[in-house]
């Protein structure tokens, strides 16, 4: 991963556009789309900055000199005088998904944004607000962290009650808190993995590795696989100690390697 991809709140906070025409433009829509106020040099409280200059050693030179000043720069069409990108984006407020490539290429993020925004349902958002507003309801159904955490995987699971890729009907959050506590899947899965490859992971396995509480591998098991993991969920080098931890404990042994010959 070379880039910390962050959401930045910008409501109200000026942002420095430095530029004229299409890209200066195309840069204020999604600073003000983003409740930003666009200023000029010498404005007060500027952190960000957009250099939209057609003329590349004029924006390297402008890049520079902002830089110098303490601002963290985007140059438009220059990735290697970026100290930030700027994604595509599928918004379904306050749900945002944001798909990066680091510069390589727009039209390459663009594309799978406009591929992964057909399968996301336009009330995604309402589903987020709904569970904003019941966090005090679901604490005090489930006020065991661990308990709570559980339930909201589990109702957020493919074909769960609240699977935020299927048409979420408004009272289907009330309808859940109302239900009793659904059996999550617990105890040992030990996982046989073939290849070192963690685009090799059946979605099985990968769905399992996602909602595991622990996870147990030896040391030649990558770390690209282990990375699928929830980040939250606690990894441990060697064998399973007896005994279990509580919740899904996921066993990671690699048995082989694909013949890419």
């Amino acid at each position: 991963m070379n880039q910390l991809p962050i959401f930045v709140t910008l409501r109200d906070r000026n942002v420095l556009l430095v530029g004229e025409g299409e890209a200066a433009d195309a840069k204020r829509r999604l600073i003000e789309r983003a409740g930003g106020v666009c200023v000029g040099e010498g404005a007060a409280g500027v952190i960000l900055a957009f250099v939209a200059v057609e003329d590349a050693m004029e924006a390297a030179a402008i890049a520079a000199r902002l830089k110098a000043a303490g601002l963290l720069v985007n140059v438009v069409d220059q990735p290697a005088l970026c100290d930030f990108t700027t994604p595509a984006i599928i918004d379904r407020d306050p749900v945002l998904i944001a798909i990066g490539t680091g510069g390589a290429s727009a039209g390459l993020a663009k594309a799978l944004r406009q591929r992964l925004e057909a399968l996301l349902p336009q009330n995604l958002g309402s589903l987020a607000n709904g569970l904003s507003a019941m966090r005090d309801a679901i604490r005090q159904k489930w006020p065991d962290n661990v308990a709570r955490r559980k339930a909201i995987d589990d109702a957020l699971s493919e074909a769960g009650i609240l699977d935020p890729l299927s048409d979420i009907e408004e009272p289907a959050i009330n309808n859940w808190l109302s239900q009793p506590d659904s059996n999550r899947p617990g105890g040992v899965i030990e996982l046989m993995l073939t290849s070192p490859d963690p685009d090799d992971l059946t979605l099985h396995q990968a769905r399992l590795l996602g909602q595991a509480d622990h996870i147990f591998c030896s040391a030649d098991v990558p770390a690209a696989i282990i990375n699928r993991a929830r980040a939250d969920a606690t990894r441990n080098e060697g064998d399973l100690s007896d005994p279990a931890p509580d919740g899904l404990v996921l066993v990671l042994r690699l048995i082989g390697a694909k013949d890419n010959a």
